[in-house]
């Protein structure tokens, strides 16, 4: 037996792309429906003959390998085209949520210096207020027109696993956001444990009505089409569409977050609707009420997903845990998926012992590439070549984990990551108020919500004057959904003076709502 030389072919050989996957996908049943939206349905031929008309487009407009390409658009099936033809070339898509203010928007388009911008007519508007100068395509017009003028692709260029392909936002701890690059790599990687730890086949679809700039659409769409599955498109949260596909085709991960669970059970228990096939579904129990969560899994006649991932991360690393309805009264402890390495560690990088608290640490297949153009934020988090994830954990000794807190202290809201430095940075720049801090609150249908406590300079400020500041300057989801006015000196406070947001948060139980005014969603 001859061991072969470590040429540079060799470790090409070992490994492939999002892209090939999908290919081979089309080779295979290239009859069978890849995209199914709002009646229409795309065939595996089809989405592959068109994928490569785009990437000729791409090629010819000068881009290479490394590029980004921002795209801004709602859930159709262009948005999945693009970033197939993006992995073919090894081009990167910047997915922008179109959720964000005029600044963070393009706070998100510059940091990532895209080549080309491709928008929607729906919010075109949005990226021409943000006065960036850069080449762009509408969906609606000029990517037709390269589409239906382009050749197919013929040669297409090496393109190898660590290659980036998104570009992911998530909530900055300094208040800006930051852009998470997710390599064909990582995206393979994240398909293959959906299918070892969720048992899904490529039988089993996707409904893709979460925003696609999420890694919950992303990854689950190019996870499907690299398996042979059916994405079905949705234009966002539409409950009786997406019943619809649950009744009439078999699904993989379901993925339902609080604030879309109700609509759905509400549907499901009044016309008593028998759904096809699920393999799991749900999300963040944490977050969810016991009993509504109890009655999606009763209904659906599906495990309840007890996941714990993120952005950077994927499903994983704790998301190992199916749960029938009868598990669903007990312990919400998660247990570690496939493929990762995860350790709990104190402040140093040393691992903790079972019982005590620690940070959740990981490596594995699945972890993301690093953060675009952030040096130092890379260097804290990937401090001793693991991913420290800012979440609080203890370990059983069964192997199990249990959720303590956020070291970062981030609010989930309906499937969204806040920060409450990205709101308090916009409150303590207005001079009317002295200080400021956010806090979380339960809520029954968005899991958490953000609460505002200030103290003002003067009684002139009113609950009001905080909200119009708060849709200036963030996204919809972001602004408080209840604004206290407190003390200054009724502010917790640490031996340096900060803020200690945990007790500040315990202040909430003294106010009722109508003392500080529940605002409009």
């Amino acid at each position: 037996m001859t061991t072969p030389n470590a040429t540079a072919e060799v470790g090409l050989s070992g490994g492939t792309t999002v892209y090939n996957l999908f290919l081979g996908a089309a080779r295979m049943t290239p009859d069978a429906v890849a995209l199914r939206e709002q009646g229409r349905e795309t065939t595996y031929a089809t989405l592959r003959e068109r994928t490569l008309r785009l990437a000729a487009a791409f090629k010819a407009l000068g881009l290479e390998k490394g590029d980004r390409i921002a795209l801004l658009s709602e859930n159709r099936a262009e948005y999945i085209e693009v970033q197939l033809a993006a992995g073919c070339l090894g081009l990167i898509v910047a997915c922008q949520n179109w959720r964000q203010s005029t600044s963070e928007l393009e706070h998100c388009i510059r940091l990532v210096s895209p080549e080309l911008v491709i928008v929607s007519e729906r919010f075109r508007a949005a990226y021409e207020a943000t006065g960036i100068d850069i080449r762009f395509w509408t969906l609606e017009q000029t990517y037709q027109d390269v589409l239906r003028d382009a050749a197919p692709l013929t040669e297409r260029p090496v393109v190898e696993s660590e290659a980036g392909l998104i570009i992911l936002y998530t909530s900055g701890t300094t208040g800006l956001p930051k852009g998470a690059l997710i390599s064909h790599r990582a995206e393979i990687a994240r398909m293959a444990i959906g299918r070892m730890d969720l048992g899904i086949t490529r039988d089993d679809g996707f409904i893709a009505w979460a925003p696609m700039f999420h890694m919950g659409s992303t990854d689950q769409m190019l996870a499907t089409l690299m398996s042979g599955g059916i994405v079905h498109i949705v234009d966002g949260f539409q409950a009786r569409q997406i019943v619809e596909a649950m009744r009439d085709y078999p699904l993989g991960w379901h993925l339902l977050m609080p604030g879309a669970i109700e609509p759905i059970v509400e549907i499901l228990k009044a016309e008593t609707i028998k759904v096809k096939r699920i393999r799991a579904i749900g999300a963040m129990i944490d977050l969810v009420p016991r009993a509504l969560a109890i009655e999606l899994s009763s209904l659906s006649e599906t495990p309840y997903l007890n996941s714990f991932g993120s952005t950077e991360t994927g499903l994983p690393p704790a998301s190992g845990r199916l749960m029938w309805p009868n598990e669903l009264t007990g312990s919400l402890s998660k247990w570690p998926n496939s493929m990762i390495d995860l350790k709990l560690v104190d402040e140093a990088g040393n691992e903790v012992p079972d019982g005590e608290p620690g940070e959740m640490s990981v490596r594995g297949p699945t972890l993301f590439s690093g953060y675009w153009n952030a040096p130092e934020t890379n260097r804290r988090d990937f401090a001793g070549g693991r991913f420290r994830m800012g979440d609080m954990f203890i370990r059983n000794a069964d192997g199990s984990f249990d959720f303590v807190d956020r070291v970062k202290y981030m609010i989930k809201s309906g499937g969204e990551n806040i920060y409450p430095a990205e709101i308090e940075r916009v409150l303590l720049a207005d001079s009317r108020i002295r200080d400021a801090v956010i806090v979380r609150k339960p809520d029954a249908r968005w899991g958490e919500v953000p609460v505002a406590l200030i103290a003002r300079h003067t009684n002139d400020l009113k609950v009001e004057d905080v909200d119009a500041l708060c849709r200036r300057a963030l996204a919809g989801y972001k602004r408080p959904r209840e604004v206290h006015f407190v003390a200054f000196e009724d502010l917790p406070r640490s031996t340096t003076g900060k803020i200690v947001r945990h007790e500040a948060e315990k202040m909430l139980t003294r106010f009722s709502e109508h003392q500080g005014r529940r605002l409009d969603t």
